[in-house]
């Protein structure tokens, strides 16, 4: 495995996989991808085995429901059919991807960074569903774990039969490039100052629709080309689900402060924590702008999450996350967040997606009494995943109700999840609140020298390094070129993909 925190010192290094150009279209099934290991077959073949294990899990998932009389076994159980379909998608993909590289399913024309992007979601889906058996004294999550194990090992495998495939020297953004699935229409979208809306939603019915789960389910499944939903000011109390099938969503609020999506679920009231996210997004390309999302159960009710996204190739451009424990749930693929503000107390952002945030406002609040503040907890479980979290250009301080308890309520900066976590602050304020280790360990020496934590260029008076923490995971960064794979351009191919949205980003570390 390449190091990504060390300058890369490869021979040749190519952004793409390539494929022979002297093949007829007849022979694509024969085509090897340079970024594959094994063989086609090979890689197709231990797909289907996986394939095949889901299907007989499900099976068994789909005996029990309402079995036990217990809710929380009963959430628990749909939050793992729900994953184990995704991870089912997410291969085929891989599949679909490998076979036609021109096809809908080669998102970014990076095949190597899609095919690792889809198989680290597939690898972590299987660990969400077991954890929502937490607090639960059911007999399935002992049924199961042996079948959840073998699709872990088995996406693992399959991991480490995709190369990573870099590019020292990225190519500058090209401003006018759209990829395929951009029509002229949507172009025109995208490039004028005003959108066009293919649904109102209005809370007092001067819209199409007063409800936005409704505007939801009216948006064409698989569309490659962009529906726009335009949410009048107002809050909306209702929990929307934008299900896998609904590809190409954007949202348009009239701002943080006038669009607001609210909801109160959360894992003391008997909810999983996939589960009790006020607005979840699982269809690839999602948008939003201009947006509030918050949960309001408060910190007494721990587990609550704001806003959920499985979204491969999401945008969040001026968007406000607001609650407690568990606010923003990076849980899987590429996602980029602008201008916005987060804030909450435990974990705040966690997921194991490759998410960059630039510009954001990111606020630690004031929780229950001697609960320390941690503002990440990245869930990378295998090295060979391309995930992590990259912040940069940003604010980390204190929200205004921990202003002047910042001494009786300790914040950090980030804790280790799982194994591998992956977090790196570059060129980001760091104010007195974040306390000077900068970081808290999980549990004991859990993760202290396989996580990757760094920080860049940071400034303010909490970014100083003389007392950060000195785990062999930790490292502080001296040199651009040993952050230049963390930038947007490199760590979730910006360029490939951002430009269509016409959202503002910075692809390298010049703001």
């Amino acid at each position: 495995m390449v190091d990504l925190g060390r300058p890369l010192l490869l021979g040749v290094i190519v952004l793409f996989c390539v494929f022979s150009s002297s093949f007829s279209s007849s022979e694509a099934d024969f085509l090897e991808p340079e970024c594959l290991k094994v063989s086609n077959y090979e890689f197709t073949s231990s797909v289907k085995t996986i394939v095949d294990v889901i299907q007989q899990l499900t099976s068994i998932f789909s005996q029990f429901g309402n079995t036990f009389g217990d809710s929380r076994v009963s959430n628990a159980v749909s939050d793992c059919l729900d994953l184990l379909d995704a991870s089912a998608e997410q291969l085929s993909w891989t599949v679909s991807a490998t076979q036609n590289p021109k096809g809908k399913h080669n998102s970014t024309g990076n095949l190597s960074s899609d095919l690792r992007t889809w198989l680290s979601a597939a690898l972590i889906n299987q660990d969400t569903c077991s954890d929502g058996f937490e607090g639960t004294n059911s007999i399935v999550k002992g049924l199961v774990t042996g079948g959840l194990n073998q699709i872990t090992s088995l996406v693992q495998d399959l991991l480490t039969q995709v190369n990573p495939m870099f590019d020292s020297k990225p190519k500058k953004a090209n401003k006018a490039h759209f990829p395929a699935w951009m029509k002229p229409r949507d172009r025109k979208l995208v490039q004028a100052n005003g959108v066009e809306a293919d649904a109102v939603v209005a809370a007092d019915g001067t819209g199409n629709f007063t409800k936005i789960m409704d505007a939801v389910l009216a948006a064409p499944e698989y569309s490659m080309q962009r529906y726009v939903i335009y949410i009048k000011k107002g809050t909306y109390h209702e929990n929307v689900e934008i299900k896998k099938k609904r590809w190409n969503i954007m949202m348009i609020g009239d701002g943080i402060d006038a669009t607001i999506i609210s909801g109160n679920r959360s894992f003391i009231d008997g909810w999983t924590t996939f589960r009790s996210a006020t607005f979840a997004v699982s269809g690839r390309g999602f948008i939003a702008r201009d947006i509030t999302f918050e949960n309001t159960a408060g910190p007494e009710k721990h587990q609550a999450v704001a806003l959920r996204s499985d979204s491969d190739l999401s945008v969040f451009y001026r968007c406000r996350f607001r609650g407690y424990q568990d606010t923003l749930y990076t849980h899987t693929m590429r996602q980029f967040f602008r201008e916005c503000h987060i804030s909450g107390t435990v974990d705040f952002i966690f997921g194991d997606a490759a998410a960059v945030f630039q510009n954001c406002q990111i606020l630690a609040k004031r929780g229950l009494p001697n609960q320390k503040n941690t503002i990440t907890a990245q869930g990378r479980k295998d090295p060979n995943e391309p995930t992590g979290f990259s912040i940069q250009f940003s604010n980390i301080s204190a929200d205004s109700d921990l202003v002047g308890f910042e001494n009786s309520t300790y914040t950090y900066l980030g804790r280790p999840w799982k194994l591998f976590s992956r977090t790196v602050i570059l060129q980001s304020y760091i104010s007195d609140a974040v306390k000077p280790q900068g970081w808290l360990e999980w549990n004991g020496d859990f993760a202290l020298d396989t996580l990757f934590y760094g920080e860049f260029m940071n400034f303010g008076p909490g970014a100083g390094l003389g007392s950060r923490v000195k785990w062999p995971g930790y490292r502080t960064f001296n040199d651009s070129n040993q952050v230049h794979n963390y930038t947007v351009a490199q760590f979730i191919e910006g360029n490939l993909w951002l430009p269509s949205t016409g959202v503002k980003y910075s692809a390298g570390l010049q703001s």
